[in-house]
C-alpha cells in the first residue's frame, strides 16, 4: 500500500473537489448494483448543504496521488435538531454546549477498502478535530456497523442512545449513506474534546 498523506481543505478547495469525493463516496459505500447514479446524485445534494454550515472541516487521505478517504464535519445547529429523536434523555450538559455552539458533527467517514484498517481513519478523525474550538465531538452510525462501532470503542467514544430521525430529516451518519438511513435507528456516539 502506498504511503498516505492527509490534508486539509478549505471550503471553498471541498465545493471544488465535491466529484472527486462523490467518487470515494460511491466506492465506499458499495450499494445494489445500478443505484450508484442516485446514491452519488443524494450525497452530492447533502455535500452541497454540509459544505455551507457554520463551522465546515475536511480532511483528506491520498495514496499514490490518488484519493483514499474523506473526512468532514460542521458545528451543530444550536436549535438541539441533532439529539431530538435520541432514545434516551441528552444530559444537560451536552444541551448546553449544543446551544452555546461548542458541538461539532462528524458527518462523514469513509475510506476507500483498500485502505481501511490502516490507521487511515484514527489519523484522519485526529487531524480533523485538531483545529476545532468545540468541546464535544458526536456522529451517527450504523449500529450493524461492526467496524465503525468497534473504532468509536477504541478512540475512546461514548454511545448516548439510538435515534431514528423522522423520514423528512436526512441526518448525516458514518457508515450508513445518504438517503440510505432514512428512518432507520443509528446510534449517536460522542467524545469531549480536550482545549
Amino acid at each position: 500500500m502506498p504511503e498516505v498523506f492527509i490534508r486539509r481543505l478549505s471550503r471553498w478547495q471541498a465545493e471544488q473537489q465535491r466529484e472527486d469525493v462523490a467518487d470515494v463516496y460511491v466506492e465506499a459505500y458499495h450499494r445494489v448494483h445500478g443505484e450508484e447514479f442516485h446514491d452519488r446524485q443524494e450525497f452530492l445534494r447533502a455535500f452541497a448543504e454540509d459544505v455551507q454550515r457554520t463551522g465546515f472541516d475536511m480532511v483528506v487521505a491520498s495514496g499514490g496521488g490518488k484519493p483514499a478517504a474523506h473526512a468532514y464535519g460542521f458545528l451543530l445547529d444550536r436549535d438541539g435538531e441533532w439529539w431530538r429523536e435520541l432514545d434516551a434523555d441528552v444530559p444537560w450538559d451536552v444541551e448546553e454546549l449544543t446551544v452555546s455552539g461548542q458541538v461539532f458533527g462528524l458527518a462523514e467517514l469513509m475510506v476507500l477498502p483498500a485502505y481501511r484498517r490502516s490507521g487511515v481513519a484514527t489519523r484522519m478523525v485526529e487531524q480533523l478535530l485538531l483545529r476545532t474550538d468545540a468541546a464535544l465531538v458526536t456522529l451517527r452510525v450504523d449500529p450493524a456497523n461492526e467496524a465503525g462501532v468497534g473504532a468509536l470503542r477504541s478512540w475512546g467514544w461514548t454511545r448516548l442512545g439510538a435515534a431514528t430521525p423522522p423520514a423528512a430529516a436526512v441526518v448525516p451518519s458514518v457508515g450508513v449513506g445518504v438517503g440510505v438511513g432514512v428512518g432507520a435507528v443509528t446510534d449517536v456516539w460522542c467524545r469531549a474534546l480536550t482545549p
